[in-house]
């Protein structure tokens, strides 16, 4: 992510999110989930252990995953008019590949996933760590990618 995209890129999350996983949560959930996808929020994080990476089609951001200390996947969405193309799993290899990268002891990788993309996750490797957990009004299963041998 570039200076200056925090909107764009929030815009596309919070767009993804009243449309898959908001029908998941409470009241407060949705709340919560908005208010840290606000771009100040996004911007701050981006400055304090998190990275963001985006896919770009045709001069649109059509995806995104942001990663917390190379150890938490913390926000991954792509548009759903390009869902099923790839776009996923190349941001999340990417992302894998930086987390690697940056930190060569990395056992596994985790996320708090919501119900929506549970299999989507699955796909990718994942695996459910946990029973489903409610914080905040938000909805989601723990899940955990182990990285030895990736």
């Amino acid at each position: 992510m570039q200076a200056g995209e925090e909107s764009a890129v929030c815009d596309l999350v919070a767009r993804v999110f009243e449309s898959f996983v908001a029908p998941e949560f409470s009241q407060e959930g949705v709340r919560e989930f908005l208010s840290y996808v606000e771009p100040e929020a996004l911007a701050q994080r981006a400055q304090e252990g998190h990275f963001v990476l985006v896919a770009v089609a045709q001069d649109e951001i059509v995806g995104m995953i942001e990663v917390r200390n190379h150890e938490h996947i913390s926000l991954f969405f792509v548009d759903a008019r390009v869902h099923r193309r790839g776009i996923g799993k190349d941001l999340v290899g990417q992302a894998l590949d930086i987390c690697c990268h940056n930190r060569p002891d990395l056992q596994r990788i985790d996320v708090n996933s919501s119900l929506y993309a549970v299999p989507v996750y699955e796909r990718l490797g994942f695996r459910q760590a946990g029973p489903e957990r409610v914080k905040n009004g938000i909805r989601f299963i723990p899940m955990v990618r182990e990285m030895q041998g990736r």
